[in-house]
């Protein structure tokens, strides 16, 4: 009779390095069975973006193909994962299941309902750590409450005892000799088909674990240096592209701070640029602890006052914002960029974010909605976190009458017009002086560029102005 095998249950860790459930699994000496689960159920009401379904689709056939180079299959089903994991223990005689643990509360709930459920037929289901940095759960404020501001929550992490090093991949996994069935990858449908909207990701992203390390130390290398410098200008490759990877756990944090602190250690150059880029870790490690603490983040305003804020539903702005037609070339340029790529630079996300809550009063769960289907590194906690920063209701918020000129942020940090004229063509030949605020130029220079607007580009859909003089009313509604 054949040894009862070990489950390694796949989530949001599709990688084989420092995977701490992939290791317990093959270190207990069982033959494993490794599985991934597409569970919708667990997307909630949005359910899983379309963005990141090509995603997951690539990384899962990457995944495949380093699991059986080690000697294992990956077993693929789809269903609810209380119904499915049972019954694949059932199917194979499995004694242990090993998997990441969630930081999300769907996902931990999810794993107390299931560890329940396998006690009762004797099986242990052990979650373990690695999707952060650091334990969620021990971080408090002096008074013992959860921390709501960044920077004494960040520094509260950096007292910790260091993230450990990452775990080496097995060189070998004892893979199960038993029939089991599996889904097909391709019968997901996980992919566009007509129109292929995606079409011209794959020249842009490699998906995968590989993909992940590679893009990593090509900015440890070649980016960490300059990393503060650039970081906000989206005219430049001045950041890490790494969101993706780390949200689908290609890469887990610890690798990445482990590369990137080994840098610093050793290049002077890289310390400034490596401190900051980890503060970005931290701000993602800030956005999953808020998440954990208020579960209502992703649907319900952080500062409750903000319930009662005048938004206007308006389909007729949102789609114009969402199309990239609202007549300010950096909002457009970012969420055309958007579209064709599954990706925005970080400022630019900032800007349109602002400008669709603040110019058009359009609540923010419009807008988190549109980037969790669109991007490639949607995530629950980073985007809801960010949405609600940018609108002001969130936890360590912009203030609400902070308010984005979409013109002077074009001039600052798109100084020569490069991004504006990338994803904007048809204001390429527009000179510099009038590339971010087209309006303003003459009749002469616009006939000059080939631009007539309202027909080759669009008018402002709001004048920047009125727009703020509107927005600090409807704050004032609130604040009163």
């Amino acid at each position: 009779m054949s040894q009862p095998p070990a489950i390694v249950w796949f989530r949001n860790d599709l990688r084989v390095a420092d995977h701490r459930a992939l290791r317990a699994a093959t270190g207990s000496g069982k033959p494993v069975v490794a599985c991934y689960i597409l569970d919708e159920s667990m997307f909630g009401e949005l359910g899983l973006g379309a963005a990141s379904c090509w995603w997951l689709h690539h990384s899962l056939r990457v995944l495949a193909e380093n699991l059986i180079d080690l000697g294992a299959r990956l077993v693929l089903r789809r269903g609810p994962v209380l119904e499915v994991l049972p019954g694949l223990v059932e199917q194979t005689g499995a004694t242990e299941v090993h998997a990441g643990a969630s930081p999300e509360p769907v996902g931990a709930q999810l794993q107390a309902d299931l560890g329940a459920m396998l006690a009762n037929r004797d099986v242990a289901l052990n979650c373990h750590a690695g999707a952060l940095l650091f334990d969620p759960g021990v971080l408090r404020t002096q008074g013992g409450k959860p921390f709501q501001v960044f920077t004494p929550f960040w520094k509260a992490c950096l007292k910790l005892p260091e993230p450990g090093a990452p775990l080496a991949a097995p060189k070998r996994i004892r893979g199960f000799s038993g029939v089991i069935d599996s889904d097909h990858l391709d019968d997901w449908a996980l992919l566009p088909r007509r129109p292929n909207w995606a079409a011209g990701f794959e020249a842009l992203w490699e998906p995968g674990e590989a993909g992940a390390h590679q893009r990593l130390e090509a900015f440890i290398a070649e980016g960490m240096a300059q990393y503060s410098s650039h970081r906000d200008r989206p005219d430049l490759v001045g950041t890490s592209c790494l969101s993706a990877a780390l949200h689908f756990g290609e890469l887990s944090p610890r690798q990445v701070w482990h590369v990137a602190r080994s840098a610093m250690a050793v290049r002077a150059v890289a310390r400034a640029g490596g401190a900051g880029f980890l503060r970005q870790l931290g701000w993602r490690e800030f956005s999953h602890y808020l998440l954990l603490h208020w579960p209502t983040l992703p649907r319900a305003p952080f500062r409750a006052e903000f319930a009662a804020f005048p938004w206007q539903e308006n389909c007729t702005l949102l789609e114009r914002w969402q199309h990239g037609s609202t007549g300010y070339p950096i909002v457009d340029a970012g969420m055309r960029q958007l579209w064709r790529t599954g990706w925005m630079h970080n400022r630019v996300r900032m800007v349109v974010a602002s400008f669709l809550v603040k110019h058009l009063l359009v609540p923010w769960q419009s807008g988190a909605a549109w980037f969790w289907d669109t991007l490639v590194d949607a995530d629950l906690a980073n985007n809801s976190a960010s949405w609600q920063w940018v609108a002001g209701c969130g936890a360590d918020a912009a203030p609400y009458f902070r308010i984005f000129n979409p013109m002077l942020q074009g001039r600052k940090f798109d100084p020569d017009g490069d991004y504006v004229r990338r994803w904007v063509p048809e204001l390429a030949a527009m000179p510099l002086r009038h590339i971010h605020e087209p309006w303003t130029a003459p009749d002469a220079v616009l006939e000059k560029a080939g631009v007539v607007l309202g027909r080759d580009y669009p008018a402002p859909i709001i004048g920047h102005k009125e727009a703020r003089e509107r927005a600090l009313a409807a704050y004032a509604k609130i604040k009163k």
